[in-house]
């Protein structure tokens, strides 16, 4: 069978086996290695390998400055949120692009068709690599790229990459919606990102797990950042009683947030609910965390950004795990209320609480 050759560019990717790092790309490819020879181009971290084989997927990792122990601008953690902790991961900017333009560059010719992920730097860096090419290139947009970045710099870049795509794909109609509004693309699909629903599971759950002692469990999965709404499920747990709001991922936030835990502990202890802080977790971890919860919340709020999509929904769906979630960005697409899960209004604290004490007291 002959196999089209797809170059595969993405700036969020496990760093090694076992990595917390968000792994959608990583399946993404492996979903294409039946019709493709697939490679995955992406950023090099510290600890981890130029070149590798996971899963399947061929993998290559390009370095962008002198110092490899510097190369911190992708992870752990999306780009923006690097730089947001700490400015003068900015200054490697401009490393990174020029790298990441003469590495595809240097490759043309080994594949048929790129596939960009986030307009910005995907879309952009895909772009000015290929202008002066034929080889045609996607773009995927995920969320922060669209909803997100809109000043007029970024608009500029945003438009020259949207077109010249062959195509364009989203992850929801919501954000297709917005992506249109940028660049009227004509060759558009909502194309949602999936999980391998093998992998979660009723079957990986284990009793008292997150040392509750009898408590049910609210679980938050996701990046500590504004646009998931995480202070909306901390604020919330002063009206659910016993219960255990765990919450794992890392962020820029994580101080903030455990500020504002700290100051509700009176409150809490009213109610013998608590909030712990669980960290980034692998995703082996992830399926038995996501089996021994009681319900995930997902309060995502309209910021700066919105929520593209949510894979973490389909991880906790394919899990069996109740789900109540806002009202905002793509998860619309994914939670009809009152069918597969609650919706409840952005930034509304009563409204998560009844929503999350409505499953915990109705089985059904």
């Amino acid at each position: 069978m002959f196999k089209r050759r797809v170059l595969v560019i993405a700036t969020t990717f496990p760093r090694w086996n076992g990595d917390s790092e968000p792994r959608f790309i990583l399946d993404f490819a492996k979903s294409l290695l039946p019709y493709a020879d697939v490679t995955v181009l992406v950023p090099s971290s510290p600890g981890a390998l130029d070149k590798e084989v996971m899963e399947g997927v061929k993998v290559e990792r390009f370095h962008y400055f002198p110092v490899h122990e510097k190369e911190t601008l992708t992870a752990p953690g999306a780009m923006v949120s690097r730089i947001k902790e700490d400015k003068k991961r900015g200054l490697l900017l401009p490393f990174f692009y020029k790298a990441f333009i003469r590495e595809i560059q240097n490759r043309i010719g080994t594949f048929d068709v790129l596939h960009a992920n986030w307009v910005i730097p995907g879309g952009y860096v895909a772009y000015q690599a290929l202008k002066m090419t034929n080889v045609p290139y996607v773009i995927t947009c995920h969320g922060s790229d669209i909803n997100s970045l809109n000043n007029s710099v970024f608009i500029n870049m945003k438009k020259k990459a949207l077109a010249n795509a062959w195509g364009v794909t989203t992850v929801s109609s919501d954000l297709m919606s917005n992506t249109l509004k940028l660049y009227p693309h004509r060759k558009n699909a909502v194309i949602s990102m999936g999980v391998d629903v093998s992998k979660f599971g009723e079957q990986h759950r284990k009793d008292n797990y997150f040392k509750q002692n009898g408590k049910k469990v609210a679980l938050f999965v996701g990046r500590l950042v504004g646009v998931k709404g995480t202070e909306y499920a901390i604020r919330a747990m002063e009206h659910i009683p016993n219960t255990r709001l765990v919450i794992v991922g890392d962020g820029e936030l994580k101080k903030e947030l455990k500020k504002l835990a700290s100051g509700l502990t009176d409150k809490l202890a009213a109610v013998n609910s608590d909030i712990v802080f669980a960290g980034a977790k692998t995703h082996d971890k992830l399926k038995t965390i996501y089996a021994s919860a009681d319900v995930l919340v997902m309060p995502s709020v309209t910021a700066k950004a919105k929520e593209g999509f949510g894979i973490v929904l389909l991880e906790a769906a394919s899990s069996k795990l109740p789900i109540v979630a806002s009202n905002s960005g793509g998860i619309p697409t994914l939670i009809k209320d009152g069918e597969n899960g609650l919706l409840t209004e952005e930034r509304d604290v009563e409204g998560i609480a009844e929503a999350i004490n409505k499953v915990f007291n109705d089985s059904a």
